[in-house]
């Protein structure tokens, strides 16, 4: 006996939304479904209507679900699901609003034919159960993205902007890794919905390339895109005035993404605070016109696959973050963001700034083994040191470079002393960020800023993947080189006559060992927090090594290293999923 072919209603784009039902009940419910077609920005329902309307299934596009005022995004529901199920299943108002995010279809079922669907054939309330509990699971988690990208609208800020030739570029990109990608321009403005949603079915990732600003064909890349990339020359000169984006302003919970061309010869980008100030994002990029590497880790950017890396502080042990990234650019896995806490920071700012393997360890060896920065003793006013060896090293290192002017995208963690929270700096001077946030208390002085005295990160945060895995662009990996043990008790006591008179017949550590412990002891239960937000975390053995042995620098270098290849099983099933 043949086994008979599964019937194509509209409401089977999702296998398992209502597959306990059977043919004849199938085609009963099709013949009483509503088409209901939204563009981009228009709502669905508002928070506090009630159900009357019935329950709705998505066909295509996507569909934002929002809570309170003006709107925060806490789910996604994607074709083949339903949304507003669970006011008629509970007989209440609806719970959230819910917006096209992009131009999008749906099928209606109203409330009485949903009723008269449940007492006839009661399994259709498990595929519908089984939905919504994926989407409160999502919601629970979300520390992933909310849905992946499967459009994007670019288009350009400026008339000098080669916007064509760059989307082609990027269109090249992602299809040398395998990503099927469709480019369209505004030759295809006269063409249908249902070609669009053809093309992006068909496709991996469907690259919409506006014309200029306020368009018709623009404004439907707009709508019909999960992300939004503003594309100007970075050396050009901004506008004037604030920019008005059309389109993009009735998603305001929907914030584009700001990418910035750069000549190749530059040494730093050209700045991006210009164009911050001019026009709202939630990201930016410098991407080198002719650097292929840059456009792949875009694109990464684009389909939630970038390698986020972030270091903890640690002292002297923090060498150990060099040997990891010595393996991990050995084995081609990108570092496409970089942040850390204390020491940490300044391996993930080096990171940013494109350091190779050998220019890190002359830069270390020059700025820590040479002379320790932390030997200019004060009277302690305000710290035990001035802290001047430690600002000169970084200003020496870091120069004028700006955290928001890096060649891949950087953080570091301070702790704020007068909120009592983390501050995460991303913009401004590097050497001043990374100052901040290696500040340990009672051992550096603190740094003042806008009105707040910001100390080491790792009072708070020694290990800050929660920041990174925010931002959903991909893969966390964590490198925790504090996970062990720091100080050690004295194995023995001295009891001779003198040190007693003295007040030193105990031999325990000295005084910067044990501040240097003590402004990262206290971070350790919201580190164990943090960590749960790191794909994978590397823990170098580094018990060995004293967190003020700054000549371990090459012992500390190869256990990273060593540690990082015994992992890269794990580190390449993460970032190289197939």
């Amino acid at each position: 006996m043949s086994t008979p072919s599964r019937p194509s209603h509209s409401l089977l784009v999702s296998p398992g939304l209502f597959e306990g039902l059977g043919e004849a009940a199938l085609q009963a419910l099709e013949a009483e479904l509503e088409p209901v077609v939204l563009q981009g920005g228009q709502r669905l329902f508002a928070e506090g209507d009630g159900a009357e309307d019935g329950l709705y299934v998505l066909l295509t596009g996507r569909l934002g679900v929002l809570v309170g005022s003006p709107g925060e995004l806490i789910s996604v529901v994607r074709p083949g699901e339903s949304v507003g199920e669970m006011a008629l299943l509970s007989h209440r108002k609806r719970s959230a609003s819910v917006v096209a995010i992009r131009d999008s279809t749906l099928v209606r079922i109203s409330k009485a034919g949903f009723d008269a669907l449940v007492r006839r054939h009661p399994a259709a309330m498990v595929g519908l159960a089984s939905n919504l509990v994926d989407r409160i699971d999502r919601l629970t988690r979300h520390t992933k993205p909310l849905a992946s990208t499967q459009t994007v609208a670019l288009l350009p800020l400026g008339e000098r902007v080669g916007l064509r030739v760059f989307a082609e570029k990027l269109a090249a990109s992602l299809g040398s890794v395998g990503k099927r990608t469709k480019l369209l321009d505004a030759g295809f403005a006269r063409e249908s919905q249902g070609f669009f949603d053809a093309v992006e079915a068909d496709h991996a990732l469907t690259l919409y390339c506006g014309d200029a600003l306020g368009t018709a064909w623009s404004r439907l890349c707009l709508r019909r895109a999960d992300r939004i990339l503003l594309v100007a020359e970075g050396a050009a000169e901004p506008p004037a005035a604030g920019l008005a984006l059309e389109g993009i302003d009735a998603l305001p919970w929907r914030l584009p993404e700001l990418v910035l061309l750069q000549e190749e010869a530059r040494r730093l980008p050209a700045p991006a605070a210009p164009w911050l100030a001019r026009v709202k994002v939630e990201a930016h990029y410098h991407i080198r016109h002719k650097r292929a590497a840059d456009l792949a880790r875009l694109g990464r950017m684009l389909t939630e696959q970038a390698v986020g890396l972030v270091l903890s502080g640690g002292g002297a042990r923090g060498f150990g973050h060099i040997g990891v990234i010595r393996a991990l650019r050995e084995a081609d896995i990108p570092i496409d963001m970089a942040g850390g806490t204390s020491f940490g920071s300044i391996i993930a700012a080096g990171v940013a700034l494109e350091w190779g393997d050998e220019e890190f360890r002359a830069r270390m060896f020059e700025a820590f083994v040479r002379s320790d920065p932390l030997r200019d003793y004060a009277i302690p006013w305000v710290a035990l040191t001035r802290g001047v060896k430690v600002t000169e090293r970084l200003r020496e290192n870091f120069g004028e470079a700006r955290a928001e002017d890096l060649w891949r995208p950087f953080f570091a963690v301070a702790s704020n002393l007068t909120s009592g929270g983390v501050t995460v700096q991303r913009e401004g001077p590097v050497w001043r960020a990374l100052r901040a946030s290696i500040a340990i208390p009672g051992l550096l002085p603190a740094v003042i800023e806008a009105g707040a005295v910001l100390v080491d990160g790792a009072v708070m945060n020694n290990l800050p993947a929660d920041i990174m895995s925010g931002v959903r662009r991909g893969p966390v990996i964590g490198v925790d080189v504090t996970r062990y043990g720091s100080l050690q008790a004295p194995k023995r006591r001295d009891l001779s006559l003198a040190r007693r008179l003295f007040g030193r017949g105990d031999e325990g550590p000295g005084i910067v060992s044990v501040l240097l412990r003590a402004g990262t002891v206290g971070s350790d239960a919201q580190t164990r927090l943090s960590r749960q937000h790191a794909d994978l975390v590397l823990e170098p053995p580094l018990l060995e090594i004293d967190i003020r042995d700054w000549g371990a620098l090459d012992r500390a270098i190869e256990v990273g290293y060593r540690h990082a290849m015994a992992h890269m099983e794990e580190i390449l099933r993460l970032c190289r999923p197939s």
